[in-house]
């Protein structure tokens, strides 16, 4: 589990420099201290350092590593608020942790400069992502046209990723002109290792069927052509471009905070639970 070159009892300062360290070379990290043990004082104090594949300190106890580790694979993918977590509660043992990450804004890259890319980077930018916008259309791939862009970029869509790359962080959204530039730009993308965390394409179900046949026919696994959300977005009826945006963002969010999707007052119910039937 804990890599056994480091020192074991990871103190405050070692963990300031490694985090340092993984700042300045763009590497996402996530810190899991524990706070409180019911069962054993030794631990407290204790830490545990992810910075990308690297896994220094532990908890003292190859269990509470194991699931420390896994809390912060979790928050680095999923992004996890940071705070105190249950690591472990049951009826034996409760052990708390501060879980603290440092990882670099997620991306969105949206490729296709159309009228749905516009909204989908303000809403993008809103919620706190780099947005990137790719086109290769010189009247479409332009800086006024995306005020709220990290950047924009103008692409050759045989090779659309050539000037950015992407990882695990980078959320993809596929609103080409056409089903060509989709299979290009997918074809690129499920070749990457590893993949990006959100990959979806809009289109009509004609549209989507034939790209992902096609890469199926190429040698693409059936199960990895399946993990691309299309048609992209949730379920909200939407028609207009900013209706279609909200929908892409809602999935997007959807997928990173692992929510139901269903409706609050659903979920709630606040007149069943708790207003008495008085009738």
């Amino acid at each position: 589990m804990s890599d056994p070159r480091a020192p074991l009892r990871l103190t405050t300062a070692q963990a300031a420099a490694r985090l340092l360290a993984a700042q300045g070379a763009g590497v996402p990290a996530a810190v899991v201290l524990v706070v409180s043990d019911s069962a054993r004082t030794e631990t407290h104090g204790r830490r545990l350092l992810l910075a990308g594949d690297a896994v220094t300190g532990s908890l003292g106890e190859r269990e509470l590593d194991e699931r420390a580790l896994a809390l912060a694979r979790e928050a680095l993918e999923r992004d996890l608020p940071e705070g105190v977590h249950d690591l472990v509660e049951d009826e034996e043992r409760t052990v708390r942790v501060y879980l603290e990450v440092h990882a670099p804004p997620a991306e969105l890259v949206i490729v296709g400069a159309g009228h749905i890319a516009q909204p989908l980077c303000a809403i993008g930018a809103l919620l706190g992502f780099r947005v990137h916008v790719l086109d290769d259309r010189p009247d479409f791939a332009v800086r006024e046209r995306f005020p709220d862009a990290e950047r924009v970029h103008r692409v050759d869509f045989a090779d659309p990723f050539a000037t950015l790359p992407l990882d695990r962080r980078s959320h993809l959204v596929l609103v080409t002109r056409g089903h060509k530039y989709d299979y290009e730009c997918l074809r690129h993308a499920l070749a990457m290792d590893p993949e990006p965390a959100y990959i979806g394409m809009i289109g009509s179900r004609r549209r989507v069927r034939a790209t992902f046949v096609q890469l199926i026919r190429e040698g693409f696994p059936r199960e990895r052509v399946a993990q691309v959300r299309a048609p992209v977005g949730l379920d909200l009826k939407a028609q207009t471009p900013a209706e279609i945006a909200v929908s892409v963002a809602a999935e997007i969010i959807l997928l990173r905070k692992g929510g139901s999707g269903r409706p609050l007052r659903d979920l709630e119910r606040v007149v069943e639970r708790f207003i008495p039937d008085e009738t």
